[in-house]
């Protein structure tokens, strides 16, 4: 039979309302008191009835994520860092998928706020969001992470993307590489600024890059391998090639490299590659990959801190945060002697 306040009460000689203001942390009890009431709690393993305090508070202690993947390992380790902080606050995380299609996100979305989710946050899909609210209702707080809608006044917490851009781009240019291709994403905010930072560092150095050396496609963050490998074999063709590339992310990396092997070339020696997200693995691949991380785990520790700190203070002036990114080389650009 689960423990109620009642019977925490009674055992203590106190009253229910003192044993509530106890687990509601009101600043109105005395220490000596507040110390009973939480070791009995902790004894009895006393567990708060989320519902029934959802019904006093008008909150249902939940939080939404939406993204655009679940399986894919960048937002996977996010929702797992997110609902380790919002763990330790006694919130529960609701998952929910688009498939990087913008009508399910909406689906998605107005399931999550019909469910009464005290914060949402998302990655979004969509191609233009010019009102948020035009996809729920304008009493929850959401914030935005990963992909940014900078005309858009709202919350968000993501990667400095062109210095993830600018950093790959330099450190290829460092191993002295002079032909740098870049395999990009599509109409999603990452995409756009790690471009620019690409360029941007080309620019600086006096290098240019043919417009064919870059190759951009759509849903690199589901179908990155495949993509990649794509990708990959139109670069290969041209005169010129590229002698290295920098990749969205670390799946269409694995997919460039992959092309790049199965054509008789070798990694680094011919062609140098970085990919971007560190995956966990990158160290125990055929050739290990040169990668930047962008700081994930990092992003969903302050993402869920944002969220509890939106949850007790909804009006809030909209706020960016940005993770820098760190420069992580393997054999993928370095060779295992070090150089080129």
């Amino acid at each position: 039979m689960a423990v109620r306040l009642k019977d925490i009460a009674r055992d203590l000689g106190v009253s229910v309302v003192t044993v509530s203001k106890v687990l509601r942390g009101n600043a109105d009890i005395g220490e000596a008191t507040r110390r009973r009431v939480l070791k009995r709690m902790k004894e009895l393993n006393y567990q708060p009835n989320m519902m029934a305090r959802g019904l006093a508070s008008g909150r249902t202690y939940t939080v939404g994520l939406v993204v655009p993947d679940l399986v894919h390992p960048f937002f996977a380790e996010f929702a797992k860092s997110l609902g380790g902080v919002l763990r330790t606050s006694k919130r529960a995380l609701i998952l929910a998928s688009s498939e990087e299609d913008p009508e399910v996100e909406r689906q998605e979305i107005r399931t999550l706020l019909s469910r009464g989710v005290d914060v949402l946050l998302i990655a979004s899909c969509q191609a233009n969001l010019r009102n948020f609210y035009e996809l729920g209702d304008d009493r929850t707080p959401y914030l935005l992470f990963d992909r940014d809608f900078p005309h858009l006044a709202a919350h968000f917490v993501g990667s400095d993307n062109v210095q993830v851009g600018e950093m790959a781009t330099k450190h290829l240019i460092e191993i002295g590489r002079t032909r740098i291709a870049h395999i990009g994403g599509k109409n999603t905010s990452p995409a756009f600024d790690r471009l620019r930072g690409y360029k941007n560092v080309l620019a600086e150095s006096g290098l240019s890059a043919p417009e064919d050396y870059v190759v951009v496609r759509e849903r690199v963050e589901e179908a990155g391998d495949a993509l990649g490998f794509e990708a990959m074999q139109e670069l290969l063709k041209l005169k010129p090639r590229p002698d290295a590339v920098f990749c969205y992310n670390d799946l269409t990396a694995l997919g460039a490299m992959d092309a790049t092997l199965k054509a008789g070339l070798r990694v680094p020696e011919d062609i140098a590659f970085i990919g971007c997200g560190n995956l966990r693995y990158a160290n125990y691949l055929r050739v290990p990959l040169s990668s930047i991380d962008h700081g994930t785990a990092e992003l969903g520790r302050i993402a869920g801190e944002f969220a509890l700190e939106l949850s007790a203070k909804p009006e809030q002036e909209p706020k960016s945060i940005l993770v820098p990114p760190t420069l992580v080389a393997r054999e993928s650009t370095v060779g295992v002697s070090g150089g080129k």
